[in-house]
């Protein structure tokens, strides 16, 4: 709850500034987009709105459009190993022990700032809630005190307005005195409500001229049922582009967004456009010469009616501001020509893509990614039950076998829940600080700055070697520090690490802090590491790599069939000193292929990345992959 606070609060600052832009667009275009394209711009809004809310991180522009960002994607296709081993000869040949050191973080504290803004949205959506329930209640009063319309003659009328729209759903109309603005309300079985003091003021305007028309010949065409006919358009108009359901939404987010001003300008143009375009809609139903008697028509509406109270309906009213916009619209408006509409889809689909490239930003502020949403063909997976490996754990293991592209699971559930990865990170930390160029390939060195810590291999100077084997935290943490927070995020997002969270502490995100990752992920990630699909130094790439080998069988001068190469890192998360969170990831080649692993233990109490990699290695030994 105090998370959503603040990441909705970071939200809204984006949405504001999407807002801007969109007004600014529809400013500099009014010319080329139709009143009705106008108002549809406004959807593409209301999908912003939804992102904050949605349990999943969008996917980021370039990603979708792969191709854009191709230039600087130019790895090795898949299969393809990162580059000619290269490996360390201390490590060749000989397994390397696995040490596991890890220091304990105390479990978060939740922020109170993120909790005042949290309870101060939750009050305002409940006093938003209470109030929409009230002007509900006073519309179902109305309706039920509704009657169906008498007047034969505005019945004729209405008929020859449903045949001329070419509606063929029977939609009932009202008569009530109890409303000053006709308008129509429903989801899914919609009503049209006029108000009596119209019906009778145009009505009896010209009513000796009504008596002496024709029934057969059209009332529509009598001065004083123009308005009446006028006002049925309108409302059928609302009816056939769904505008009612425009209104639950514009409520709706009423309602979630009450306390930004900006969302609150923008649904009001929303509406007044959705006005403009209603009206738009109904002149194209007439002569040109009626398009006068139609704005008197508004004009004379304007002294009478006032603004709608109530949510999720749509009408003819609007503020005398909305009025004055809607008669210019219609003194001025003209049949828009093909040129019009096409250079209006042209805007239209360019503000669309901005606006769609433009919505990860906020849903990489929006709720927090607790799972992974994996989209694989279920063919490629196979579950396989290793619960007596994991006894006492809550624990997961995934295997994904690079020439046969397929996948081998155990515990679905948990291997697409992010958590922290711990010292599994540093592989990736170790790459960053490599194409950063805080260290290189063939000078890692780091001189220790004489502080005490309670392992006795961090107390001395390192290199990457040295610091990977001991899981040396101040050695990644200078290359952090040197590297910067801007640039660690930009290289999450470019790899799409887990929920890519990095906060303000360099020191701690990765150590059951804000950045998580699921064991799918893990594997995917390695993959991808290994195909180079990141388009990353291949020297840089196979530093890394060496730095967590744990066993080499290959020969100088080129590996064999037979040789072994395993790689591993270990990771383990120590909450208030017990350790609750274990982790081995990696990868083996062997055979003439190449297995990616994830092996991930939970538990209140001795869940070390020491005790995953003994259950990795005995799942990879009784699969016949490691001995």
């Amino acid at each position: 709850m105090a998370d959503f606070g603040i990441r909705f609060f970071l939200c809204n600052i984006f949405i504001c500034i999407i807002i801007g832009f969109l007004l600014m667009a529809k400013g500099l275009l009014k010319n080329y987009l139709t009143s009705r394209m106008q108002f549809h711009l406004w959807f593409l809004l209301l999908g912003i709105l939804t992102v904050p809310f949605l349990p999943f991180r969008l996917t980021e522009f370039v990603q979708v459009f792969p191709w854009i960002g191709i230039w600087k994607n130019t790895g090795s296709p898949k299969g393809e190993s990162m580059t000619a081993n290269i490996l360390n000869p201390t490590i060749s040949g000989a397994a390397t022990q696995i040490n596991d050191f890890t220091l304990s973080v105390s479990r978060e504290t939740p922020s109170v700032i993120g909790f005042i803004l949290y309870g101060i949205w939750l009050v305002g959506v409940i006093a938003m809630v209470l109030l929409v329930i009230k002007s509900v209640s006073r519309l179902n009063a109305i309706k039920k005190s509704a009657l169906p319309l008498q007047d034969k003659t505005i019945r004729t009328l209405y008929n020859a307005c449903l045949k001329e729209m070419n509606i063929k759903r029977t939609i009932p109309v009202y008569s009530t005195a109890f409303l000053k603005s006709p308008m129509i309300v429903g989801l899914f079985r919609p009503c049209i409500y006029l108000p009596i003091h119209l019906i009778s003021d145009f009505h009896a305007a010209d009513m000796q001229d009504t008596h002496r028309a024709s029934l057969n010949s059209c009332p529509c065409g009598t001065k004083g049922l123009r308005p009446i006919r006028y006002i049925l358009l309108h409302e059928l108009q609302h009816y056939r582009h769904k505008d009612p359901l425009a209104g639950f939404f514009m409520s709706l987010f009423g309602v979630l967004y009450w306390w930004n001003p900006f969302v609150w300008y923008a649904l009001k143009e929303m509406r007044s456009d959705r006005e403009i375009a209603c009206d738009t809609s109904v002149l194209e139903l007439l002569d040109e010469r009626n398009y006068g008697d139609y704005g008197n028509a508004l004009i004379s509406f304007a002294e009478k009616v006032s603004l709608s109270p109530f949510p999720f309906s749509a009408g003819i009213s609007g503020s005398m501001k909305q009025m004055r916009r809607r008669i210019i619209n219609i003194s001025s408006y003209k049949k828009p020509s093909l040129f019009r509409k096409l250079t209006g889809l042209i805007a239209f689909a360019v503000i669309g893509a901005i606006l769609f490239g433009l919505a990860p930003m906020i849903s990489t502020c929006a709720a927090q990614q607790s799972r992974y949403l994996w989209n694989i063909s279920s063919d490629k997976i196979s579950a396989i039950d290793l619960s007596v490996y994991f006894c006492g754990y809550d624990g997961c293991f995934v295997l994904y076998d690079l020439k046969g592209d397929t996948w081998k699971i155990y515990n679905m559930e948990q291997a697409t829940l992010r958590i922290s990865p711990n010292s599994t990170y540093k592989i990736y930390d170790a790459l960053f600080g490599l194409e950063e160029g805080v260290i290189m390939p063939d000078d890692s060195f780091m001189t220790w700055d004489g502080t005490d810590y309670p392992f006795e291999s961090w107390n001395g100077n390192q290199d990457l070697y040295s610091a990977m084997d001991a899981s040396v935290n101040w050695y990644f943490e200078e290359i952090d520090k040197q590297i910067g927070s801007a640039a660690i995020q930009r290289y999450i997002r470019r790899i799409g690490y887990g929920n890519e969270y990095v906060n303000a502490d360099l020191s701690s995100y990765w150590m059951e802090g804000t950045l998580t990752i699921s064991p799918i992920e893990q594997v995917e990630l390695l993959a991808a590491l290994y195909s180079n699909r990141f388009g990353f130094s291949p020297e840089n790439i196979d530093s890394v790599k060496n730095s967590i080998c744990l066993f080499s069988s290959s020969l100088p001068g080129g590996a064999s069939s037979e040789s072994k190469n395993f790689y591993g890192k270990t990771g383990t998360g120590r909450i208030d000193g017990q350790d609750v969170n274990g982790w081995f990831v990696g990868l083996l080649e062997a055979s003439g292929n190449t297995f990616f692993f994830a092996t991930n233990i939970q538990n209140d109490s001795a869940a070390t990345g020491s005790r995953a990699s003994e259950i990795t290695k005995a799942l990879l030994s009784d699969l016949n992959l490691w001995k």
